[in-house]
């Protein structure tokens, strides 16, 4: 029993709901006070290095946003198995949870090919994932700015692939697509906060991906969103250590190159 049962779809709610978490998590952020004391880059180093103003990252963000919907859609309308009383019977709660780790296996292989390929050819990084690093310095909102091919083949193509061999029902989609959101938006966020859960569990986590925007290390630390299991045995791993700034903050601080 879910609360929007009764009320909308199991892939209706696939389809919206990943979007409102975006939003509203990343909305979050955006209304906290400075916190200066946490953040990873001052706020003069995101005046100075960004090179796009947050209206076009949100225009960017929403058009990725509306091929996701569209592509999900497609994706439910397809899938959809036929239900008994109106209702989907839904495997275990063992089950789900083991669907949902091998999606986020699947996920995070998809991703990290795709995404080191964009950075190998010289084409593609020039014309299609740049667009991505014009935020040097990551925040929560410009999460999901991409180039609308990158938002295709990278974000909406390995949700899909994730869940269609996972072999998920609608139902547990929308508690991964929320969660893969929701994580995808804290590795964006520019944010050291104590007590972070997500800092906690995961070595894949803002720092770690802070890394991969700094010009060093651009190539490395492809991972994204869960673990950092490719780059460990693919040779990408940029170990740093987390150093507190002088003037306040929290620098990820590269230490040497594994290969």
């Amino acid at each position: 029993m879910v609360f929007w049962e009764g009320y909308v779809s199991d892939e209706l709610m696939g389809t919206l709901a990943p979007i409102v978490v975006y939003w509203l998590y990343a909305g979050m952020y955006q209304l906290l006070p400075p916190l200066d004391q946490y953040r990873l880059h001052t706020r003069k180093e995101e005046e100075q290095k960004n090179l796009v103003p947050l209206s076009s990252v949100i225009k960017g963000v929403l058009l990725q946003q509306l091929v996701q919907a569209t592509v999900a859609g497609l994706m439910f309308l397809v899938t959809a198995k036929p239900s008994i009383a109106g209702s989907l019977i839904q495997p275990p709660v063992h089950v789900q949870l083991i669907q949902i780790l091998v999606a986020m296996f699947i996920m995070d292989t998809w991703q990290y090919f795709i995404h080191r390929y964009m950075h190998q050819n010289k084409f593609l990084y020039r014309h299609v994932h740049s667009q991505h690093h014009r935020l040097v310095v990551p925040y929560a909102i410009g999460a999901l700015y991409n180039h609308p091919l990158e938002g295709l083949l990278l974000d909406t193509f390995g949700g899909a692939i994730s869940f269609l061999i996972s072999g998920m029902t609608a139902r547990t989609s929308v508690f991964f697509f929320c969660f893969a959101v929701i994580k995808t938006v804290d590795d964006h966020c520019g944010l050291w906060l104590p007590g972070n859960i997500f800092h906690i569990i995961f070595q894949n986590n803002t720092a770690y991906h802070d890394i991969h925007h700094q010009l060093q290390g651009t190539k490395h630390n492809y991972s994204q969103p869960f673990f950092s299991i490719w780059d460990r045995i693919l040779g990408t791993y940029m170990p740093f250590s987390l150093v507190t700034r002088q003037e306040g903050g929290y620098e990820a601080r590269i230490l040497k190159k594994t290969s």
